[in-house]
């Protein structure tokens, strides 16, 4: 019962952490491919079918705990089908990068690296999908090296381009190129020296959650080939900190847009200002920047002379299904009420665990409370026709 308490919170939770980074790669892939992502349409329902189907797989951790052959087969086989819209991701960044004009800059670097690790870490995943091949693999440091290129290879790799990407952006300085080409060199191959080898140790049965080995059994020079591995990938993680305070201190001028990348955020001033935009934008394709050399469509985005925002904080809202601009919404101003009903959930799920029945019953008022005051509606939030505002 517990396992399955575990496993059925914890098994989603890895989509949680890996989706974002696949979220990251599909979005700045492209910029360094000078090609929009292939397949766009499909990777969107990709993406949700994994969330799905990533709710439904928490039994393969348990194959070997004998459960009835029923769930077997049935955890077994929607295992196997969650490779799918994982594949259909992969051949999307692949083929993204085989039409497109690759630029090789750091970021690119690691999101191909991502693609790497990602299938890696699928593959093996994979295998353990099997029922066979799971009471073998079960208890061994194969699993260690699976989970290893899961959170670690697709979620750091993933993450890494991302600062990179968009660290610009954030600060208006550039991270230095040759010491971010130095960093991933430590961090790809100290990762793979460190994880890549507990694939063979797990097939040769060596046991995980166990602190010291017998002599003679032939892994030793292994671990320590991990061991070697873990410091380098160490040192790699400790350059891109060191990048990042040296970009922060002396980076050179970024710009407005250093990447040449066609999203909207490009548009505005690195870092960008207070309210963003001035004019709401109106978009009329995903690559708003790079409408000039792409045949998206006859429409152009407008991205100065949408409709003003000049009282307050502001946003466009548009129509249900065509996206037309409809309303601009008076957005409300900085709270402490989402802190404060944080604070009351904390006493109130506290108090449960202690059975500390009043204090319970006082978080659950505040709560309420606090939710009363966040949503409680405010006459200056009014929204207002976009013809009112149109600059």
């Amino acid at each position: 019962m517990w396992q399955h308490l575990f496993w059925i919170f914890a098994h989603p939770w890895v989509y949680i952490i890996v989706l974002p980074a696949m979220g990251m790669v599909s979005d700045a892939l492209p910029v360094f491919c000078r090609q929009p992502l292939v397949g766009y349409t499909l990777v969107v329902i990709a993406t949700i079918t994994t969330m799905i189907l990533g709710f439904g797989v928490w039994v393969h951790h348990m194959f070997a705990t004998g459960i009835p052959f029923m769930s077997l087969s049935f955890f077994s086989g929607a295992s196997f089908i969650i490779t799918i819209p994982s594949a259909v991701s992969v051949f999307a960044w692949i083929l993204t990068i085989w039409y497109g004009k690759p630029v090789v800059k750091v970021p690119f670097l690691y999101f191909a690296s991502f693609i790497v690790m990602f299938t890696i870490g699928g593959v093996s995943g994979v295998m353990t999908a099997s029922v066979p091949a799971d009471f073998q693999l079960h208890g061994t440091y194969f699993v260690v090296a699976h989970i290893h290129y899961v959170l670690i290879g697709i979620n750091l790799f993933g993450v890494l381009g991302a600062l990179y990407f968009w660290f610009p952006k954030m600060s208006g300085r550039m991270m230095s190129e040759r010491l971010g080409t130095w960093a991933f060199a430590f961090i790809f191959g100290g990762f793979n020296l460190a994880f890549l080898p507990m694939h063979w140790t797990g097939l040769m049965g060596m046991p995980r959650r166990v602190y010291t080995y017998p002599e003679g059994a032939g892994w030793g020079w292994v671990n320590m080939t991990t061991t070697v591995g873990s410091f380098l990938l160490a040192f790699g993680i400790l350059l891109v900190l060191v990048n990042v305070w040296h970009g922060l201190r002396r980076g050179k001028p970024a710009g407005d847009n250093p990447w040449d990348a066609p999203t909207l955020e490009w548009a505005v001033s690195s870092p960008p200002p207070p309210y963003n935009f001035a004019t709401a934008p109106v978009l009329a394709s995903r690559h708003p920047l790079w409408e000039d050399r792409l045949p998206e469509g006859s429409g152009r985005s407008s991205l100065h002379h949408g409709p003003l925002l000049d009282d307050g904080k502001e946003a466009m809202l548009t129509t249900v299904l065509d996206a037309e601009p409809d309303l601009v919404v008076k957005m409300p101003d900085d709270t402490l009420w989402p802190f404060l009903t944080t604070v009351a959930m904390t006493v109130f799920f506290g108090a449960l665990l202690l059975h500390l029945w009043t204090w319970a019953a006082a978080g659950l008022g505040a709560i309420l409370l606090c939710m009363l005051g966040w949503l409680w509606p405010r006459d200056d939030l009014a929204q207002t026709s976009k013809e009112a505002h149109h600059g």
